[in-house]
Protein backbone atom coordinates (compact mmCIF):
# COMPACT_ATOMS: atom_id res chain seq x y z
CA UNK A 1 0.00 0.00 0.00
CA UNK A 2 1.42 2.94 -0.98
CA UNK A 3 0.91 6.88 -0.90
CA UNK A 4 0.82 10.18 -2.81
CA UNK A 5 2.22 11.17 -6.10
CA UNK A 6 5.37 11.49 -8.16
CA UNK A 7 5.72 11.49 -11.79
CA UNK A 8 6.09 7.85 -13.40
CA UNK A 9 8.81 9.99 -15.19
CA UNK A 10 10.38 11.50 -12.25
CA UNK A 11 10.96 7.99 -10.69
CA UNK A 12 12.27 6.47 -13.35
CA UNK A 13 14.71 9.29 -13.15
CA UNK A 14 15.33 8.92 -9.31
CA UNK A 15 15.76 5.04 -10.29
CA UNK A 16 18.87 5.94 -11.73
CA UNK A 17 20.27 8.43 -9.34
CA UNK A 18 19.63 5.62 -6.55
CA UNK A 19 21.71 3.71 -8.78
CA UNK A 20 24.31 3.36 -6.25
CA UNK A 21 21.75 1.89 -3.41
CA UNK A 22 19.83 -1.25 -3.14
CA UNK A 23 17.43 0.71 -4.63
CA UNK A 24 -13.35 2.72 -2.97
CA UNK A 25 -16.59 3.06 -1.79
CA UNK A 26 -19.24 6.08 -2.63
CA UNK A 27 -16.30 7.79 -4.53
CA UNK A 28 -16.87 8.93 -7.65
CA UNK A 29 -13.39 9.23 -10.05
CA UNK A 30 -13.13 12.13 -12.41
CA UNK A 31 -10.13 11.01 -13.86
CA UNK A 32 -8.68 8.29 -11.96
CA UNK A 33 -5.61 5.82 -13.27
CA UNK A 34 -5.37 2.64 -12.66
CA UNK A 35 -3.38 -0.74 -13.80
CA UNK A 36 -3.44 -4.10 -13.26
CA UNK A 37 -1.14 -5.07 -10.51
CA UNK A 38 -0.54 -8.42 -12.04
CA UNK A 39 0.16 -12.25 -11.23
CA UNK A 40 2.13 -10.85 -8.20
CA UNK A 41 0.28 -10.09 -5.07
CA UNK A 42 1.59 -9.18 -1.65
CA UNK A 43 1.14 -12.30 -0.04
CA UNK A 44 3.85 -13.99 -2.80
CA UNK A 45 6.33 -12.96 0.14
CA UNK A 46 5.31 -15.21 2.48
CA UNK A 47 6.96 -18.27 3.89
CA UNK A 48 5.52 -21.80 4.92
CA UNK A 49 4.80 -20.43 8.37
CA UNK A 50 3.22 -16.94 7.25
CA UNK A 51 1.12 -18.43 4.96
CA UNK A 52 0.05 -20.78 7.71
CA UNK A 53 -0.86 -18.26 9.98
CA UNK A 54 -3.09 -16.97 7.19
CA UNK A 55 -4.69 -20.15 6.70
CA UNK A 56 -5.30 -20.49 10.17
CA UNK A 57 -7.85 -17.63 9.89
CA UNK A 58 -9.84 -19.33 7.86
CA UNK A 59 -10.27 -17.42 4.65
CA UNK A 60 -13.14 -18.95 2.36
CA UNK A 61 -11.34 -21.01 -0.84
CA UNK A 62 -13.29 -20.07 -4.24
CA UNK A 63 -12.23 -21.94 -7.25
CA UNK A 64 -11.53 -18.38 -9.17
CA UNK A 65 -8.75 -17.79 -6.33
CA UNK A 66 -7.20 -21.40 -7.10
CA UNK A 67 -4.06 -19.78 -8.94
CA UNK A 68 -3.46 -17.53 -6.38
CA UNK A 69 -3.37 -20.15 -3.21
CA UNK A 70 -1.50 -22.67 -4.99
CA UNK A 71 1.69 -20.21 -6.49
CA UNK A 72 1.60 -18.81 -2.79
CA UNK A 73 1.69 -22.42 -1.56
CA UNK A 74 4.09 -23.73 -3.81
CA UNK A 75 6.11 -19.90 -3.75
CA UNK A 76 6.37 -20.21 0.13
CA UNK A 77 8.26 -23.45 0.43
CA UNK A 78 11.04 -21.69 -1.54
CA UNK A 79 11.12 -18.37 0.15
CA UNK A 80 11.24 -20.07 3.58
CA UNK A 81 14.25 -22.15 2.30
CA UNK A 82 15.75 -19.30 1.29
CA UNK A 83 14.78 -17.39 4.54
CA UNK A 84 16.73 -20.61 6.29
CA UNK A 85 19.81 -20.38 4.13
CA UNK A 86 20.14 -16.33 4.49
CA UNK A 87 19.82 -17.20 8.33
CA UNK A 88 22.60 -19.90 7.97
CA UNK A 89 24.75 -17.57 6.46
CA UNK A 90 24.06 -14.20 7.67
CA UNK A 91 22.03 -14.61 10.75
CA UNK A 92 25.17 -14.30 13.39
CA UNK A 93 26.37 -11.58 11.13
CA UNK A 94 23.01 -9.60 11.46
CA UNK A 95 22.56 -9.72 14.89
CA UNK A 96 25.75 -8.38 15.57
CA UNK A 97 25.30 -5.10 13.51
CA UNK A 98 24.46 -2.31 15.59
CA UNK A 99 22.49 0.68 14.20
CA UNK A 100 25.03 3.65 14.38
CA UNK A 101 22.39 6.31 12.80
CA UNK A 102 19.37 7.07 14.14
CA UNK A 103 16.55 6.08 11.43
CA UNK A 104 13.82 8.64 10.34
CA UNK A 105 10.45 8.17 10.15
CA UNK A 106 7.89 9.78 7.64
CA UNK A 107 4.79 9.78 9.11
CA UNK A 108 0.87 10.40 7.89
CA UNK A 109 -1.94 8.87 7.27
CA UNK A 110 -2.60 7.09 4.15
CA UNK A 111 -2.66 9.04 0.63
CA UNK A 112 -1.60 11.95 3.05
CA UNK A 113 1.77 12.71 0.80
CA UNK A 114 4.54 10.22 2.50
CA UNK A 115 5.71 8.22 -0.53
CA UNK A 116 6.10 12.13 -2.51
CA UNK A 117 7.96 12.94 0.51
CA UNK A 118 9.79 9.05 0.88
CA UNK A 119 10.87 9.32 -2.78
CA UNK A 120 12.24 12.40 -2.28
CA UNK A 121 13.85 12.21 0.98
CA UNK A 122 15.30 8.77 -0.87
CA UNK A 123 16.87 10.35 -3.80
CA UNK A 124 19.68 11.87 -1.37
CA UNK A 125 22.93 9.54 -1.56
CA UNK A 126 23.64 9.70 2.26
CA UNK A 127 20.51 8.00 3.36
CA UNK A 128 18.99 4.35 2.41
CA UNK A 129 15.72 2.87 2.25
CA UNK A 130 13.77 -0.35 1.99
CA UNK A 131 13.12 -1.38 -1.31
CA UNK A 132 9.80 -3.33 -3.07
CA UNK A 133 11.70 -6.59 -3.19
CA UNK A 134 13.33 -5.74 0.37
CA UNK A 135 9.89 -5.73 1.77
CA UNK A 136 8.63 -8.86 -0.10
CA UNK A 137 11.11 -10.99 0.73
CA UNK A 138 12.99 -9.13 4.39
CA UNK A 139 13.97 -13.12 5.25
CA UNK A 140 16.34 -13.27 2.30
CA UNK A 141 16.71 -10.24 0.32
CA UNK A 142 20.70 -10.38 1.68
CA UNK A 143 21.29 -14.24 0.05
CA UNK A 144 18.88 -13.48 -3.30
CA UNK A 145 18.71 -9.63 -4.53
CA UNK A 146 21.64 -9.85 -6.52
CA UNK A 147 20.20 -12.49 -8.59
CA UNK A 148 15.99 -12.82 -8.16
CA UNK A 149 14.67 -9.30 -9.12
CA UNK A 150 16.95 -9.38 -12.48
CA UNK A 151 15.31 -12.28 -13.33
CA UNK A 152 11.64 -11.56 -12.25
CA UNK A 153 11.02 -8.20 -13.29
CA UNK A 154 8.90 -8.65 -16.36
CA UNK A 155 6.26 -10.17 -13.49
CA UNK A 156 6.59 -6.72 -11.94
CA UNK A 157 3.98 -3.91 -13.23
CA UNK A 158 5.31 -0.82 -15.04
CA UNK A 159 3.00 1.20 -12.87
CA UNK A 160 1.13 0.52 -9.29
CA UNK A 161 -2.51 -0.16 -9.73
CA UNK A 162 -3.95 2.60 -7.96
CA UNK A 163 -2.24 5.48 -9.14
CA UNK A 164 -0.08 4.79 -12.29
CA UNK A 165 3.05 5.75 -10.17
CA UNK A 166 5.99 3.77 -11.61
CA UNK A 167 7.23 0.99 -9.63
CA UNK A 168 9.99 -1.42 -10.10
CA UNK A 169 11.71 -4.14 -7.22
CA UNK A 170 14.39 -1.16 -6.72
CA UNK A 171 11.74 1.37 -5.99
CA UNK A 172 11.44 2.77 -2.43
CA UNK A 173 8.51 0.80 -0.48
CA UNK A 174 6.82 0.94 2.84
CA UNK A 175 8.81 -1.17 5.51
CA UNK A 176 4.71 -2.39 6.78
CA UNK A 177 4.82 -4.94 3.78
CA UNK A 178 8.30 -6.53 5.46
CA UNK A 179 6.66 -6.83 8.84
CA UNK A 180 3.84 -8.32 7.45
CA UNK A 181 5.61 -11.02 5.65
CA UNK A 182 8.16 -11.23 8.24
CA UNK A 183 5.86 -11.70 11.96
CA UNK A 184 2.56 -10.92 10.15
CA UNK A 185 1.65 -8.77 12.78
CA UNK A 186 0.55 -6.13 10.23
CA UNK A 187 -2.80 -4.09 9.92
CA UNK A 188 -2.27 -5.05 6.63
CA UNK A 189 -3.94 -8.06 6.82
CA UNK A 190 -7.23 -6.27 6.35
CA UNK A 191 -5.97 -7.03 2.60
CA UNK A 192 -6.68 -10.50 2.88
CA UNK A 193 -9.56 -10.11 5.58
CA UNK A 194 -11.43 -7.03 4.88
CA UNK A 195 -13.33 -5.67 7.76
CA UNK A 196 -11.93 -7.89 10.27
CA UNK A 197 -10.64 -5.76 12.99
CA UNK A 198 -10.73 -8.70 14.78
CA UNK A 199 -7.72 -10.31 13.22
CA UNK A 200 -5.92 -6.68 12.55
CA UNK A 201 -7.07 -4.28 14.43
CA UNK A 202 -4.61 -4.54 17.39
CA UNK A 203 -1.75 -4.59 15.42
CA UNK A 204 -1.65 -0.25 14.18
CA UNK A 205 -0.27 0.29 18.01
CA UNK A 206 2.00 -2.04 19.09
CA UNK A 207 0.61 -0.70 22.78
CA UNK A 208 -2.30 -3.11 22.28
CA UNK A 209 -0.54 -5.95 21.25
CA UNK A 210 0.23 -8.78 24.03
CA UNK A 211 3.73 -8.57 25.56
CA UNK A 212 4.75 -11.94 23.15
CA UNK A 213 3.43 -10.43 19.73
CA UNK A 214 5.25 -6.69 20.87
CA UNK A 215 8.20 -8.02 21.14
CA UNK A 216 8.08 -10.71 18.15
CA UNK A 217 6.94 -7.01 16.01
CA UNK A 218 10.12 -5.00 17.67
CA UNK A 219 12.38 -7.91 16.95
CA UNK A 220 11.19 -7.65 13.31
CA UNK A 221 11.52 -4.38 12.28
CA UNK A 222 15.05 -3.79 14.38
CA UNK A 223 16.06 -6.87 11.84
CA UNK A 224 14.98 -5.21 8.80
CA UNK A 225 17.19 -1.97 10.02
CA UNK A 226 20.16 -4.55 10.73
CA UNK A 227 20.28 -5.84 7.23
CA UNK A 228 19.41 -2.69 5.68
CA UNK A 229 22.56 -1.13 7.34
CA UNK A 230 24.30 -4.39 6.63
CA UNK A 231 24.06 -3.23 2.81
CA UNK A 232 24.49 0.33 3.17
CA UNK A 233 25.71 1.76 6.94
CA UNK A 234 23.40 5.16 6.26
CA UNK A 235 20.46 6.39 7.78
CA UNK A 236 17.14 4.40 7.17
CA UNK A 237 14.57 6.95 5.37
CA UNK A 238 11.36 4.44 6.68
CA UNK A 239 7.85 5.19 5.28
CA UNK A 240 5.01 3.71 6.82
CA UNK A 241 1.21 5.11 7.46
CA UNK A 242 1.17 2.32 10.13
CA UNK A 243 4.24 3.72 11.98
CA UNK A 244 1.74 7.00 12.84
CA UNK A 245 0.59 4.74 15.47
CA UNK A 246 3.45 3.55 16.70
CA UNK A 247 5.61 6.90 17.99
CA UNK A 248 5.67 5.83 21.74
CA UNK A 249 6.96 2.45 20.51
CA UNK A 250 9.37 3.90 17.82
CA UNK A 251 10.85 5.83 20.23
CA UNK A 252 11.38 3.14 22.75
CA UNK A 253 13.36 1.59 20.19
CA UNK A 254 15.07 4.38 18.96
CA UNK A 255 15.43 7.54 20.85
CA UNK A 256 16.66 9.77 18.83
CA UNK A 257 15.07 8.79 15.65
CA UNK A 258 13.80 11.79 13.63
CA UNK A 259 10.05 12.24 12.22
CA UNK A 260 8.34 13.83 9.76
CA UNK A 261 4.85 14.24 9.55
CA UNK A 262 3.00 14.99 6.46
CA UNK A 263 -0.71 16.11 6.86
CA UNK A 264 -3.53 16.78 3.76
CA UNK A 265 -7.06 18.29 2.81
CA UNK A 266 -9.46 15.58 5.37
CA UNK A 267 -11.46 15.53 1.91
CA UNK A 268 -9.08 14.45 -0.33
CA UNK A 269 -7.51 12.04 1.95
CA UNK A 270 -10.71 10.25 2.25
CA UNK A 271 -11.55 10.17 -1.15
CA UNK A 272 -7.95 8.55 -2.26
CA UNK A 273 -7.88 6.49 0.93
CA UNK A 274 -11.46 4.93 -0.35
CA UNK A 275 -9.99 4.38 -3.71
CA UNK A 276 -6.71 3.03 -2.60
CA UNK A 277 -8.98 0.50 -0.14
CA UNK A 278 -11.22 -0.33 -3.27
CA UNK A 279 -7.93 -1.23 -5.62
CA UNK A 280 -5.57 -2.94 -3.05
CA UNK A 281 -8.59 -5.32 -1.73
CA UNK A 282 -9.48 -6.49 -5.45
CA UNK A 283 -5.54 -6.95 -6.26
CA UNK A 284 -4.59 -9.18 -2.84
CA UNK A 285 -7.82 -10.60 -1.68
CA UNK A 286 -7.93 -14.33 -1.19
CA UNK A 287 -11.49 -15.00 -1.64
CA UNK A 288 -14.42 -12.35 -3.16
CA UNK A 289 -15.14 -10.05 -0.36
CA UNK A 290 -17.99 -7.97 0.54
CA UNK A 291 -16.50 -4.46 1.76
CA UNK A 292 -19.80 -2.79 3.66
CA UNK A 293 -19.25 -0.49 6.45
CA UNK A 294 -15.53 -0.27 4.80
CA UNK A 295 -16.09 3.39 4.89
CA UNK A 296 -17.18 3.86 8.29
CA UNK A 297 -14.21 1.46 9.42
CA UNK A 298 -11.69 4.12 7.36
CA UNK A 299 -12.80 6.86 8.84
CA UNK A 300 -12.63 5.13 12.17
CA UNK A 301 -9.12 3.81 11.67
CA UNK A 302 -8.73 7.76 10.04
CA UNK A 303 -9.61 9.62 13.43
CA UNK A 304 -7.58 7.23 15.57
CA UNK A 305 -4.61 7.70 13.43
CA UNK A 306 -5.01 11.25 13.97
CA UNK A 307 -6.29 11.36 17.40
CA UNK A 308 -2.95 8.90 18.60
CA UNK A 309 -0.16 11.09 16.78
CA UNK A 310 -1.11 14.15 18.44
CA UNK A 311 -1.21 12.67 21.54
CA UNK A 312 2.08 10.96 21.37
CA UNK A 313 4.28 13.72 19.47
CA UNK A 314 5.06 15.28 22.42
CA UNK A 315 7.60 12.40 23.17
CA UNK A 316 9.69 13.38 20.47
CA UNK A 317 12.82 15.30 21.30
CA UNK A 318 12.70 19.13 20.86
CA UNK A 319 14.72 19.03 17.18
CA UNK A 320 13.49 15.48 15.87
CA UNK A 321 10.04 16.27 14.58
CA UNK A 322 9.22 18.31 11.62
CA UNK A 323 5.76 18.84 10.20
CA UNK A 324 4.78 19.30 6.56
CA UNK A 325 1.28 20.58 4.94
CA UNK A 326 1.23 18.31 1.21
CA UNK A 327 -0.18 21.40 -0.01
CA UNK A 328 2.98 23.30 0.41
CA UNK A 329 4.92 20.16 -0.53
CA UNK A 330 3.25 20.08 -3.24
CA UNK A 331 3.40 23.65 -4.75
CA UNK A 332 7.27 23.89 -3.52
CA UNK A 333 8.59 20.86 -3.18
CA UNK A 334 12.34 21.91 -2.92
CA UNK A 335 11.79 24.65 -0.59
CA UNK A 336 9.75 21.96 2.17
CA UNK A 337 12.41 19.16 1.92
CA UNK A 338 14.99 21.75 2.67
CA UNK A 339 12.87 22.95 5.72
CA UNK A 340 12.85 19.71 6.49
CA UNK A 341 16.25 18.95 6.42
CA UNK A 342 16.77 22.08 8.56
CA UNK A 343 14.45 21.30 11.11
CA UNK A 344 15.97 17.90 11.54
CA UNK A 345 19.67 18.97 11.48
CA UNK A 346 20.28 16.71 8.16
CA UNK A 347 23.97 18.01 7.30
CA UNK A 348 23.42 16.15 3.49
CA UNK A 349 21.20 18.94 1.57
CA UNK A 350 23.80 20.17 -0.54
CA UNK A 351 23.99 16.32 -2.08
CA UNK A 352 20.46 16.20 -2.46
CA UNK A 353 19.42 19.73 -3.80
CA UNK A 354 20.33 19.73 -7.12
CA UNK A 355 19.22 16.18 -7.73
CA UNK A 356 15.71 17.36 -6.58
CA UNK A 357 16.14 20.89 -7.92
CA UNK A 358 16.29 18.74 -11.38
CA UNK A 359 13.04 16.90 -11.28
CA UNK A 360 10.82 20.02 -9.91
CA UNK A 361 9.40 21.04 -13.16
CA UNK A 362 8.56 17.30 -14.37
CA UNK A 363 6.61 16.95 -10.72
CA UNK A 364 4.87 20.21 -10.91
CA UNK A 365 3.44 19.20 -13.95
CA UNK A 366 2.06 15.83 -12.71
CA UNK A 367 -1.55 15.54 -12.88
CA UNK A 368 -2.52 13.36 -9.91
CA UNK A 369 -5.87 11.79 -9.61
CA UNK A 370 -8.90 13.76 -9.19
CA UNK A 371 -12.18 12.91 -7.43
CA UNK A 372 -15.35 14.62 -7.53
CA UNK A 373 -17.28 14.63 -4.02
CA UNK A 374 -20.51 15.67 -3.91
CA UNK A 375 -21.97 18.37 -1.65
CA UNK A 376 -23.81 16.03 0.81
CA UNK A 377 -20.84 13.76 0.48
CA UNK A 378 -19.05 16.60 1.90
CA UNK A 379 -21.26 17.67 4.48
CA UNK A 380 -21.54 13.91 5.89
CA UNK A 381 -17.36 13.39 6.22
CA UNK A 382 -17.40 17.35 7.50
CA UNK A 383 -19.63 16.39 10.21
CA UNK A 384 -18.04 13.18 11.15
CA UNK A 385 -14.74 15.08 11.20
CA UNK A 386 -14.57 18.33 11.47
CA UNK A 387 -12.36 18.54 14.63
CA UNK A 388 -9.60 17.05 11.84
CA UNK A 389 -10.45 20.21 9.61
CA UNK A 390 -10.06 22.14 12.30
CA UNK A 391 -6.87 20.96 14.02
CA UNK A 392 -4.90 21.24 10.93
CA UNK A 393 -6.53 24.59 9.34
CA UNK A 394 -8.67 23.39 6.63
CA UNK A 395 -11.79 24.85 5.32
CA UNK A 396 -15.16 22.96 5.22
CA UNK A 397 -15.78 24.64 1.93
CA UNK A 398 -19.51 24.19 2.71
CA UNK A 399 -21.92 27.22 2.39
CA UNK A 400 -21.90 28.48 6.50
CA UNK A 401 -25.79 27.59 6.68
CA UNK A 402 -24.88 24.25 5.50
CA UNK A 403 -21.98 23.99 7.74
CA UNK A 404 -23.06 20.88 10.63
CA UNK A 405 -23.07 22.55 14.39
CA UNK A 406 -20.99 19.97 16.57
Amino acid sequence: MLTATIPKNMENKAQSIRAGQTAVLNVQPAKVKASRQGVICMWHGLGVSGWLKILSYKPKFTLPYAFRWGSISALSVLTSAENLLESAIYGRQVARTKIEHPPIFILGHWRSGTTLLHNLMTMDPEMTYANLYQCMYPGNFLLTEGIVPKLTKFLIPKTRPMDNMATTWHTPQEDEIALAMDCGLSPYLMLAFPMRQDIYGRFYDPRDMTDDERNVWKASLMRLIQKLTIRKNRPVVLKSPSHTYRVATLLEMFPDAKFVYIYRDPYAVYNSSMHLRQTMFAENSLFPNKTEGSEDEMVMMYEKCIRTYEATKSLIPAGNLHEIRFEDLEMNPLGEVARTYKALGLTSWSKVEPLIRAEVPELTAYKKNSFRMDRAKMHKIYGRIKWIFDQYGYSSRLEESEVPVS
